[in-house]
């Protein structure tokens, strides 16, 4: 498997599974004398830590990270900085009635196609788990563009939509997200999408979700036009994330049913600076920033893996019934948001990179 990097000058290869004894990365492209310390990742893993809802899997990990160098004297020194997360509560016994069959929505069969062999402790690669490591990545991500872009600069998410259930925009709340399980910036929302998912997770079930993204502070200019698009480059981090069935910038496809004349954001001068009267773009027109938010969403499907008997296959090819047991997010979307926003500041650190080297 020689795909488990992400970056082009701004690059991490993140590496172990969920059930073995730890998870981590290597980021590399990290430029030196940005002041870095375990604190300034741990802030943004513990947004995504389980355990903290009855919403989301009771797996109990403290997802503590070591940095284990690149870093000398609270500064890095522009050589790899390679991260450590152990795993400490990890129970492949949860599996063992499954390790041969094939769970319908999953990745199981997939890899064992393509690679003949995989591993079922709870999913090995292909589980959620491995975000862990890409939201440390993203950690150094922000302190790489907070040192670039000054205070302005940072990277938001929010969950908008449940199952069929989506937020008033009119009640957006960014101060609310922080205060209920769900990130949600809607107070009611956030209220009704408490009796539905436990109502979800008593029924076995599980529910989908749709994250929004933004980042505010990024100058014009990042990104490049045809095969080096800033949002296509935000579309491939983002739709790489576990579960992940679809992605949009901007108005995405609820652009289609506006007229012309009112899906362009149209301009006019401001303190001798081009302003834009509107943000349908999400930020980005030719594959390059405008200044305004980027703006993206992303959604992710059902969990996969359920208590209740679904229809699945085994490896010696019968029929078999499937039953997931063990700890699972009844929405794996909740635990996503601070996932979108770790890529989103990986692909704009990226391309920021890119633009110094090219145009200084």
């Amino acid at each position: 498997m020689a795909s488990n990097s992400f970056g082009h000058l701004f690059r991490f290869t993140t590496w172990g599974e969920s059930h073995g004894p730890a998870i981590g990365a290597v980021v590399d492209g990290v430029p030196p004398r940005i002041a870095l310390t375990e604190a300034d990742i741990q802030i943004w893993l513990d947004r995504r830590r389980p355990g903290q809802s009855r919403f989301v899997t009771q797996r109990r990990e403290p997802d503590t990270v070591r940095i284990m160098s690149g870093v000398f004297e609270g500064v890095t020194t522009g050589t790899p900085v390679s991260l450590v997360i152990e795993n400490m509560d990890a129970r492949s016994k949860d599996y063992g009635d499954i390790k041969d069959k094939f769970r319908p929505g999953h990745a199981d069969f997939t890899y064992w196609a393509k690679y003949g062999v995989r591993d079922w402790r709870g999913s090995g690669r292909a589980s959620a788990r491995e975000t862990a490591s890409r939201v440390a990545a993203g950690g150094i991500a922000r302190k790489i563009l907070s040192a670039a872009f000054g205070a302005p600069f940072r990277v938001r998410g929010a969950l908008v939509q449940i199952g069929a259930h989506a937020i008033d925009r009119g009640r957006w709340d960014w101060d609310t997200v922080e205060k209920n399980p769900f990130w949600c910036p809607d107070a009611k929302m956030a209220e009704r999408w408490e009796g539905h998912l436990d109502e979800v997770r008593k029924a076995g079930s599980s529910a989908g979700a749709i994250i929004e993204v933004v980042a505010e502070g990024v100058p014009a200019g990042l990104g490049a036009p045809v095969y080096a698009k800033l949002d296509a480059d935000l579309a491939s981090a983002l739709m790489g994330i576990n579960a992940v069935k679809g992605v949009e910038i901007g108005d995405g496809f609820a652009a289609v049913a506006l007229p012309g004349e009112q899906a362009h954001d149209e301009m006019r001068m401001a303190d001798n600076r081009v302003g834009f009267l509107d943000n349908h773009a999400g930020g980005i027109l030719g594959g390059i920033s405008t200044g305004q938010p980027i703006v993206a969403r992303f959604a992710v499907k059902p969990t996969s893996s359920l208590p209740i008997a679904r229809r699945g296959v085994t490896e010696n090819g019968r029929d078999a019934d499937v039953r997931t047991t063990g700890r699972h997010d009844p929405c794996v979307g909740i635990r996503a948001v601070p996932v979108g926003e770790a890529m989103m500041a990986c692909v704009l650190a990226d391309h920021w990179l890119m633009h110094k080297a090219q145009c200084g």
